[in-house]
């Protein structure tokens, strides 16, 4: 499990490092661009039902902590769909990986 750290005060979100990671990749390309947006995440069932929402700008400060040892691959269909969400009203949300297709395949649209 990673950290997604934000804000001053700081909140901190734990994620999984995969999640993390693909986050990671979308906020900063977002953010280098100096594209402003929210980003959403539910709340593990664990600690109640419910959802938190932050609005991402280049000036907050932020920091992505990993705990594991090697960097996840990334999932370029996941950050496909991720990068559409972020460019909503609704802005970026963890959603399900999807399957990547296979090396060689076309793909469908």
């Amino acid at each position: 499990m990673g950290k997604f750290i934000y804000g001053t005060p700081s909140i901190s979100v734990e994620f999984d490092d995969r999640v993390l990671a693909h986050l990671k990749a979308v906020i900063i390309a977002k953010l280098r661009r100096n594209e402003a947006f929210t980003f959403s995440w539910d709340y593990d069932a664990e600690l109640g039902k419910g959802n938190s929402s932050v609005w991402l700008h280049p000036a907050i400060p932020m920091q992505f902590e990993f705990y594991g040892s090697r960097a996840p691959q990334l999932n370029r269909a996941w950050l496909e769909a991720l990068v559409q969400l972020s460019n909503t009203p609704g802005g970026l949300r963890v959603i399900p990986e999807p399957k990547e297709p296979a090396a060689g395949t076309p793909s469908v649209d």
